[in-house]
């Protein structure tokens, strides 16, 4: 089927009016992607036939380290000069011959030889890394800086770690140490051995729990995604975390990612909200710290295919990979009767048998998906366990007995499929993190037995009975993260009706007696219509909510109380039936907002306008879904001061569909970098559209190209793409707004009023009754969907591993 918005699936889920036209254009995606493939391979035909040998071209990712810096490229001019002149030089030979060049950072003969960084450009470099202006005066440091990168000798990755070492040092001692550090005698040694010495130098030079901390990666393989949640709870578990009086242990360990990520120790993946989710390990930096965690007995790794273990140290955590056919098994040797980890990433089937170590802190088998019930029977004999993580399909139970694991901080069991936690597990007074998948089931009064809970990712109601008990989690007063998805049958009639005011005001209560500070509500109903009434809710802590995420949940208006959300950073609200200026006023009002996603039918009169007051003071990222045609959206002078990131998406298939907007404003908006725009209407679907290559004068390329104009003569020369997706069907949101009104008994009448959206008229009726009965036909025998996760949706960092373990999973 054709993307739609989640509007369009609601009002086509309530309604079931829209015509089988998806259909139709999927077809069209579909010839269309056949006839692009047809002529790509008659050029590669062409190509084969045109020369004797084709040249393959690869950048080796490796090279990516060194190259790419955080904020910007440097040294790319030269190389990049000799690699246009080679792929542009004129040949004899025909012009449909493929031109490829390969470039890699050593050897060969499969190229171009990247080189070291020139002295400008390590200079440039070491800057605006240590300062962050490659242009600031630093007279008074003499000519030590120049010593020093005489002695990185061009390498990026070494300039990098030295000038992290120098961030924000302005004092000529600090630098005169760090020359002294490096050694009168570096500037002998090999490239490699330099590269040690500086990774030598800028290790030693961080605190002492902070090593430790980044000792503990060498854990995990190369080029490994870790996320951020995974790894504070192992380093809480080892007691890597030094607690401080008003923050928590996961706060603390945030601290610590990031200073990691500040010293360029490691690498930040999936930045959202301007904090990375994750992380990577640079692999020169992993080698090191690998050989440091082997010379000091920190970790030991084994590969699965070996079939001894031998060792003059007592084993203190083991790290095993199994990539391999073989099975894997841990020995209970006495040399490893005192291991306090071990995590193990096996994707093939496993034949293990867990030591028996009552020292056992951690045990992280997330990664290996062909586990059952067997491997974990024996779980509770380790005592002192305060991290679990468990993925396989095949483990389908907990032991009663998880119950004496008195120390237990965290559980994550996602990805199994355990349908109900034993009644034991509320023993686990010190239990502050637990994942589970949504189905899984909690027995009546077990939530508010479970004092110590920080964080639940995520809890499930899939009844009207279920939904009673979040009034449970009042007694959570430590819980400041809680992810809830809804999911259930049916609100319709009157005691549908009363049942869904009871739920909503349920979330009501949730908001008013806990002092969380992240909540992530997502309905997954598949014939839930009843708007979601937000204003009986009113924060226990109005300084409390950091992220406050509804997703798939219609509401009627956005609530006084959230503009006085005074520590509010992100808002998603999925979405919005008609946006107010009261709406704009009071989103705008929130002082720390820095991140706003917004979906909604459409707007007040048909427009949506931002405009120059004190508003949205914080806000640099901004998100707009308009589900239907029929509302304009205007920047005024001044709005949005901060904003750098704006992504829109709305219809248009005539000029009339944005209500006589053309540019949007978008030059009115003064910190403007970033503009990504979805437009969907009469076209077909293309990813990077061009408006000035489009030669059809449609209504399409007439908003893309005034839009491009505003953004193009932008002082900042923000950058733009835009995409388009067929929908061919055009209809206003104030038709499709009474329309659901009618289904819904009259629900929304005091709404219109508010709205200024008149009532329906009699042939409006007569012809919403005409299509519905035509749909009903169209769509005998077709299966709704049991879930949708909104088109353009951004997943977690934690949702995307997951789905990708599922995969692989089902995979082998």
């Amino acid at each position: 089927m054709g993307q739609q918005t989640g509007f369009k699936k609601y009002f086509r889920k309530l309604k079931r009016l829209k015509a089988r036209h998806e259909i139709a254009n999927q077809i069209k995606e579909l010839k269309a992607c056949v006839v692009e493939a047809s002529e790509r391979h008659k050029r590669y035909k062409s190509v084969d036939m045109h020369s004797n040998s084709s040249t393959y071209c690869a950048v080796d990712p490796r090279l990516a380290a060194f190259y790419v810096e955080i904020d910007e490229l440097v040294g790319i001019d030269g190389p990049k000069k000799h690699i246009i002149e080679w792929l542009t030089m004129e040949t004899n030979a025909s012009s449909a011959k493929l031109r490829v060049l390969s470039i890699v950072g050593c050897g060969g003969c499969n190229v171009y030889q990247m080189k070291s960084l020139s002295f400008e450009d390590s200079k440039r470099l070491l800057l605006k890394r240590a300062f962050g202006s490659e242009n600031l005066s630093c007279t008074h440091l003499g000519s030590v800086p120049d010593e020093i990168l005489r002695k990185c000798d061009g390498l990026p990755l070494a300039i990098i770690t030295i000038s992290s070492i120098l961030a924000d040092k302005h004092a000529k001692c600090e630098w005169d140490r760090v020359l002294h550090d490096i050694g009168s005698t570096f500037a002998k040694n090999t490239s490699a051995e330099k590269m040690t010495a500086i990774l030598s130098m800028s290790y030693f030079d961080i605190p002492c729990h902070l090593r430790t901390c980044l000792l503990y990666l060498s854990v995990f393989p190369e080029d490994f995604k870790i996320q951020k949640q995974r790894l504070i709870n192992r380093w809480s578990a080892e007691g890597f975390i030094h607690e401080e009086e008003g923050q928590t242990k996961y706060e603390m360990g945030e601290r610590y990612f990031n200073d990691l990520i500040n010293r360029s120790m490691i690498q930040p993946v999936d930045v959202k909200y301007g904090q990375a989710e994750a992380c990577r390990v640079n692999d020169i930096i992993l080698d090191y710290i690998k050989c440091k965690a082997v010379e000091e007995n920190f970790v030991t790794s084994l590969d699965a295919v070996e079939h001894v273990y031998s060792s003059g140290y007592k084993v203190r955590r083991i790290c095993v990979s199994n990539h391999a056919e073989e099975n894997v098994t841990i020995w209970a040797d006495t040399i490893l009767s005192h291991v306090r980890s071990i995590t193990m990433f096996c994707r093939k089937t496993i034949k293990t048998s867990l030591l028996r170590s009552t020292a056992l802190r951690v045990l992280d088998l997330g990664d290996c998906l062909y586990m059952d019930n067997n491997h974990i029977a024996n779980i509770e004999k380790f005592f002192h366990l305060k991290y679990l993580s468990l993925c396989s399909h095949s483990i389908t139970k907990l032991t009663e007995k998880i119950g004496e694991l008195q120390y237990l901080q965290t559980l994550d069991v996602r990805l199994t499929s355990i349908k109900e936690l034993p009644s034991t597990i509320t023993k686990l007074q010190r239990l502050a993190h637990l994942y589970v998948d949504y189905k899984v089931r909690f027995t009546d009064g077990m939530i508010g037995q479970m004092h110590g809970l920080e964080e639940l990712r995520e809890y499930g109601v899939q009844s009207y009975e279920q939904g009673k008990t979040l009034q449970e989690f009042s007694k959570l007063t430590n819980l400041r993260t809680l992810n809830l998805r809804w999911y259930f049958n049916s609100f319709f009639g009157t005691e549908g009706r009363r049942e869904a005011e009871d739920c909503h005001g349920y979330v009501g209560t949730l908001l008013s007696s806990c002092n969380l500070y992240n909540l992530y509500i997502t309905d997954f109903s598949r014939d839930t219509y009843y708007p979601l009434s937000l204003d009986s809710c009113h924060p226990a802590a109005s300084y409390s909510l950091r992220k406050l995420c509804i997703k798939n949940c219609i509401i009627y208006k956005v609530p006084n109380w959230m503009g006085s959300l005074g520590n509010l950073m992100v808002l998603k609200l999925n979405g919005i039936l008609c946006v107010r200026p009261e709406d704009v006023e009071i989103l705008g009002a929130i002082p720390s907002l820095f991140y706003l996603r917004l979906v909604a039918v459409g707007g007040t009169k048909g427009r949506i306008i931002i405009n120059g007051s004190n508003g949205f003071r914080s806000l640099k990222y901004f998100s707009l879904c308009i589900g239907f045609c029929g509302t304009a959206l205007d920047f005024q002078v001044g709005s949005m001061p901060k904003l750098e990131h704006v992504k829109l998406k709305f219809g248009v298939h005539k000029r009339e569909c944005l209500n006589g907007a053309s540019s949007l404003g978008f030059q009115n908006l003064s910190s403007l970098s970033k503009v990504h725009v979805k437009i969907y209407g009469n076209c077909i679907p293309d990813s990077n559209y061009d408006p000035t290559k489009d030669e059809n004068d449609g209504a399409i390329k007439w908003v893309a190209s005034a839009i491009n104009g505003a953004v193009v003569t932008h002082p900042n020369r923000p950058t733009v793409r835009f995409e388009t997706t067929p929908a061919e069907v055009c209809e206003h949101f104030e038709y499709a707004m009474r329309e659901c009104n009618q289904l819904l008994g009259g629900l929304l009448t005091e709404w219109f009023k508010i709205w200024q959206i008149e009532e329906q008229t009699g042939q409006e009726q007569t012809d919403g009754l005409n299509r519905r009965i035509t749909d009903e036909e169209q769509q005998t025998g077709e299966q709704e969907e049991d879930t949708y996760e909104e088109e353009g949706e951004e997943q977690t960092a934690e949702e995307k591993e997951h789905e990708e373990r599922e995969g692989s999973g089902s995979s082998n």
